[in-house]
């Protein structure tokens, strides 16, 4: 019975979905398409609302819909995309009418579409390719469907990206996955359509349908507490708009889950209100699945008598008994639960009718096994006979086979040759292939080898440059600085001993350059070695290097996040000096007022982005100019096998470099 109702269910959802979604507030929505037909002055426009109000009206009155077909029609004039769009409004029009016409109007949209262009072309093709796979699903089967949806309808919509006819296709998928319970499959493209129609189309009745799709995938796995938050975020969506015929499928969801959580009084309360818009809304079908399930809850709470009436209002309906299978489980139910109740003679009584519908079905199922059985017979004496005249003409063949002996033997000999110089040509072909294939190995491995040695001198130059840096730094900071700072200090002691600050002005002047030599001294020193890196780490560092680089009309946003202090120092170092590369061209030769410098790290990835609104440069130039400064900052990215990215115009120039730590 769960089983049956599950595929039942999905079933209308299929078919449901298949003639298209409305908006949750469904009068709004016809009364501005009616507003539409009467007063918009295009003529297109207003095919495209009849065309709509026909869609809506289909399942409620025909003649209605099929009225506002024809006027979309005429309205639509010769517009080769209205006259497109009409066929696969036609097609949906017939679709429970006339499956023969349906599917002939889905081919006519299909070969019309296909042949215009644009968004909106390619969307209705999307969806004329997805209700001409289910049109055919009872002929082909749903791994006909499913591979229509996945070659024809879901590429077509993904060509203009994510929308919410793609997210309505990707929920569909899922359903028919639920369908043929593979759950798992289910759950990914449930996935998907949320995520496009989350984002894209966050009040749209698709998202709504997604998630009772992706509540119910959960609840037929038994995994209701998972679907709980996806039904209650489609109980959001609808409560709002308690006319909207929506409403049964939600209540029908919220039901399945008070079911699967064993909260049965919560479920046939729920059950009520899916019966009232049921009712309302002259949904018949879902009424018979709420009096089922409402049937299943009275047998668990030993409801027989309830149970028993429900069953035979159902067979009374005649909704769902007109399909013998579906007859056939409700006798078998109502003789189980007279049984139960005692009724031995009723339960007798459905028990014969249900044996004699099930010998029917069986009677016609061996029927038409016999018919296959006459069909292969027939098959086979017609083989037969064909064989028989086969070996006639063999004969006959034989006997000029035997007057023709010696051209076929120079025949055979001749294909003999041609076959060994084929065989010899294959194997020519076969060794040049493998030769050049060789080749191309060494090549390879040669230029690996050569990348391998290019990396390593790279590195040996780097960090012998990164150890004079340091000697020179070393010498000039503490010989040639400290000799300089001492005869600085000489000099200020005997002058303030020996010359008067008024007549001596020159040589206070001499002694101010002597000083402001000692500054730039260090500040050589610092650059060529910075002592911040080495005591404080690469954040520090950065900071001092950028309030260095600032000035009076220059502001640089330094901005550091989660620089990792213990990475090793001459990773640091490389860092810190690809940066100071990047800040000395920007300053020297952008004219730039503002330079946004950002610094981070994600795992083993540093990422360095630095954005300045000065006056652009030649993206070639590295090709143009031997400039050392861009060689220089090319090696050190390769050495840490990194990426350089650089955009530059008259407004600018924004560099992205990914470096990895590990890249030595």
């Amino acid at each position: 019975m769960k089983r049956s109702l599950c595929l039942l269910y999905i079933l209308i959802q299929v078919t449901l979905q298949a003639q298209g979604l409305f908006p949750l507030n469904e009068k709004k929505y016809i009364d501005s398409l009616k507003l539409s037909v009467n007063n918009d002055p295009n003529n297109i426009t207003k095919a495209n609302a009849y065309f709509l109000l026909s869609s809506y009206y289909k399942s409620i009155d025909t003649i209605a819909s099929k009225k506002y077909l024809e006027n979309g029609k005429k309205f639509g004039g010769t517009d080769l995309f209205t006259e497109a769009v009409y066929y696969y409004y036609e097609g949906q029009y017939e679709q429970d009418l006339n499956k023969e016409k349906a599917s002939i109007s889905f081919q006519k949209a299909i070969n019309a579409l296909s042949k215009l262009k644009g968004q909106k072309a390619a969307l209705y093709l999307a969806l004329c390719w997805y209700s001409y796979g289910i049109l055919q699903k009872n002929k082909e089967g749903y791994p006909f469907l499913i591979k229509t949806m996945l070659e024809k309808s879901i590429p077509t919509a993904e060509k203009y990206g994510e929308g919410k006819v793609l997210g309505f296709l990707y929920a569909q998928l899922a359903l028919m996955f639920t369908y043929n319970a593979e759950f798992e499959k289910a759950g990914r493209y449930n996935e998907k359509a949320l995520q496009i129609l989350e984002r894209k189309e966050p009040n749209s009745t698709e998202l709504f349908y997604a998630y009772l799709n992706t509540s119910s995938n959960y609840c037929y796995q038994a995994k209701c507490s998972m679907g709980k938050q996806f039904l209650d975020k489609a109980g959001n969506m609808v409560r709002p708009y308690p006319d909207s015929s929506s409403n049964t499928f939600y209540y029908y969801n919220r039901a399945l889950y008070f079911i699967g959580v064993q909260q049965h009084e919560e479920a046939l309360q729920t059950i009520e209100k899916g019966l009232f818009y049921a009712k309302k809304f002259h949904q018949k079908l879902q009424m018979q699945m709420f009096y089922f399930h409402k049937y299943d809850i009275f047998k668990k709470l030993k409801r027989y008598a309830e149970a028993k009436n429900l069953l035979e209002e159902i067979l009374a309906e005649k909704t769902l008994a007109q399909d013998l299978n579906n007859r056939k489980t409700i006798y078998s139910h109502l003789s189980s639960i007279n049984e139960i109740m005692g009724n031995l003679d009723d339960a007798l009584s459905w028990e014969k009718k249900y044996s004699k519908l099930n010998d029917s079905l069986n009677a016609e199922n061996i029927k038409l096994e016999i018919n296959k059985l006459e069909t292969r017979f027939n098959t086979s004496e017609k083989e037969k006979r064909i064989a028989f005249l086969n070996a006639e003409r063999n004969q006959k063949q034989m006997e000029v086979n035997q007057k023709n002996s010696y051209l076929w033997v120079l025949s055979l000999i001749l294909l003999l040759f041609l076959s060994l110089l084929i065989f010899l040509f294959v194997i020519y072909r076969k060794n040049k292939t493998l030769s050049e294939q060789k080749e191309i190995n060494l090549q390879q491995r040669i230029e690996d080898i050569k990348q391998k040695e290019e990396l390593s001198l790279t590195k040996a130059i780097l960090e012998g440059e990164e150890r004079e840096r340091e000697r020179v730094a070393r010498d000039l900071h503490d010989g040639l600085g400290g000799m300089l700072a001492g005869v600085k200090i000489n000099f200020s002691t005997w002058s303030s001993n020996h010359l008067n600050p008024e007549k001596d002005q020159e040589f206070y002047k001499i002694l101010g350059q002597l000083d402001n030599s000692v500054s730039e001294l260090r500040h050589v020193a610092r650059n060529l070695m910075p002592e911040s890196l080495l005591n404080f780490g690469l954040e520090t560092a950065l900071h001092d290097l950028c309030e260095f680089y600032s000035r009076k009309n220059l502001e640089i946003d330094f901005q550091a996040i989660s620089i990792d202090k213990t990475l090793p120092l001459n990773i640091q170092l490389n860092i810190y000096r690809i940066i100071q590369e990047l800040l000395a061209n920007a300053v020297k030769h952008a004219e730039a007022t503002n330079i946004l410098l950002q610094c981070s790290q994600s795992g083993e990835n540093i990422l360095i982005t630095i954005e300045d609104n000065g006056k652009g440069f030649d993206k070639n130039i590295e090709n143009t100019s031997q400039s050392m400064g861009l060689r220089n900052l090319k090696n050190r990215v390769n050495y840490l096998k990194g990426k350089m990215e650089i955009n530059s115009d008259h407004q600018g120039t924004t560099i992205n470099i990914e470096l990895n730590t590990n890249g030595e």
